[in-house]
């Protein structure tokens, strides 16, 4: 678990809630739960994607006329591409990137 994904459930944690983590890289969601959270999000697949990640480079992801239907295709094939943390709550979901972002949904 990466530093931000930790001080995110930390911020779960002394805030009370019941934390469910799914390890993605051993349970990676599927398309359809992905582009469901980034919809919950408001955000498109390109913002979720992990862009720093050789692996997205190596695949064309970084391209500027990349398609949203090309991202969940790699991150569903590679879920190392997948930005993290992602949480989601009662009330919405967020890419908690800074971490102090959760505290949008809770």
């Amino acid at each position: 678990m990466c530093g931000t994904s930790r001080k995110t459930l930390d911020i779960l944690r002394d805030e009370g809630c019941d934390v469910w983590i799914q390890e993605y890289l051993k349970q990676p969601p599927s398309r359809d739960a992905l582009a469901r959270l980034y919809a919950r999000a408001g955000i498109r697949p390109r913002e979720g994607l992990r862009a720093k990640e050789p692996l997205a480079q190596e695949l064309g992801l970084t391209r500027p006329d990349v398609t949203d239907d090309e991202v969940l295709d790699a991150m569903v094939a590679n879920p190392i591409l997948i930005e993290r943390p992602i949480v989601e709550t009662p009330k919405g979901v967020r890419l908690c990137r800074p971490q102090d972002k959760v505290r949008e949904i809770l």
